[in-house]
């Protein structure tokens, strides 16, 4: 069986390696820029040289492009799928947006607004749609952020590794009160999760 890998640290992982490699070429390009100002300056080079027709460059400069943009492309093809392919242990949560909250429905039909309660060490899917205008659910510990859309029914799913508390918003624009439209996430561990969710109320 294939450990389960967070999907969090695939897209942390994609955004370094890019990011990273990004300031290494950048710093490659600069060094020889200045290099070639110096070294073929106009009073040491006064006819430049013509360097068309010469296969080896232009097949570098071709290669080289592509093989830095496949890498990167791998690199975040990765972690998109790690977001997009949940584990079939996966805890399912039905989460519907409205103006100015979101609901969170478990499979035993217990409900919550602005907050979800789930157990450390636990896959968990949620099952996302709205229920007026467009929302958006973003959770930015476990990089989550999928919109939510009336008629459309879409999916995120994330891993609780540590137990705590983890803010979450809505990320698009929906109305006077959008700004209020602010939850937490209670990752907890599995015996107080399941006292708490055979209670009728919450905490």
């Amino acid at each position: 069986m294939n450990e389960l890998i967070n999907p969090a640290t695939l897209v942390d992982r994609s955004f370094y390696f890019i990011v990273g490699f990004s300031f290494v070429f950048l710093f490659f390009i600069t060094a020889v820029m200045i290099y070639f100002v110096i070294r073929y300056r106009r009073s040491r080079h006064p006819v430049a040289a013509d360097i068309r027709g010469n296969w080896i460059l232009e097949t570098l400069w071709i290669v080289i492009p592509t093989v830095i943009a496949m890498v990167m492309f791998i690199s975040g093809w990765q972690a998109y799928t790690g977001l997009r392919n949940v584990p079939e242990n996966a805890m399912e949560i039905e989460v519907l947006g409205q103006s100015f909250s979101w609901i969170f429905i478990y499979d035993n039909d217990k409900e919550t607004e602005n907050e979800i309660v789930v157990p450390v060490n636990q896959p968990v899917k949620l099952n996302i749609t709205s229920l007026d205008v467009i929302h958006s659910l973003f959770i930015p510990a476990f990089r989550v952020k999928v919109d939510a859309v009336k008629g459309i029914n879409t999916y995120a799913w994330f891993l609780p590794e540590e137990k705590g508390e983890y803010f979450f918003q809505c990320t698009e624009f929906c109305g006077t009160g959008h700004a209020d439209m602010t939850g937490v996430v209670r990752v907890v561990s599995r015996e107080a999760f399941d006292e708490w969710l055979a209670q009728d109320d919450g905490w």
